[in-house]
């Protein structure tokens, strides 16, 4: 199985900026290797993705409603995916959470339900 921990969330003004992290492990340690995931969730909605990155390639997508804000990227050992948040808006405030999906396609895919693992989630307060 593959473990992943989110962190890095907080509370910013609109404008501000963020990097979460997701730290990833699991059993081959750093030689396991999928498609990670960005998702969010706000209290009473849907979990929505907001931005993948895949194993075989790198590439990465992003929704519509993040482009040109966020960026996702990795370190070098693929041990921790990042999540740069810039020009954050109130609309962005939700529980973020990292993911891990087994099929590692090579165009990450945005359906919460073709993800295999999931972090525990980290909050993102944006204020107006």
């Amino acid at each position: 199985q593959v473990q992943l921990v989110e962190s890095g969330g907080g509370l910013v003004q609109a404008g501000g900026s963020l990097k979460l992290s997701c730290a990833v492990s699991g059993a081959g340690g750093v030689f396991s290797r999928y498609t990670i995931g960005w998702f969010r969730q706000a209290p009473g909605k849907e979990r929505d993705f907001v931005a993948g990155i895949a194993w075989i390639g790198g590439k990465t997508v992003y929704a519509d409603s993040v482009k040109g804000r966020f960026a996702i990227s990795r370190d070098g050992a693929w041990s921790t995916v990042y999540l740069q948040m810039d020009s954050l808006k109130p609309e962005d405030t939700a529980v973020y959470y990292c993911a891990a999906d087994r099929e590692n396609p090579t165009t990450p895919r945005s359906g919460r339900n073709e993800y295999d693992y999931w972090g525990q989630g980290t909050q993102v307060t944006v204020s107006s």
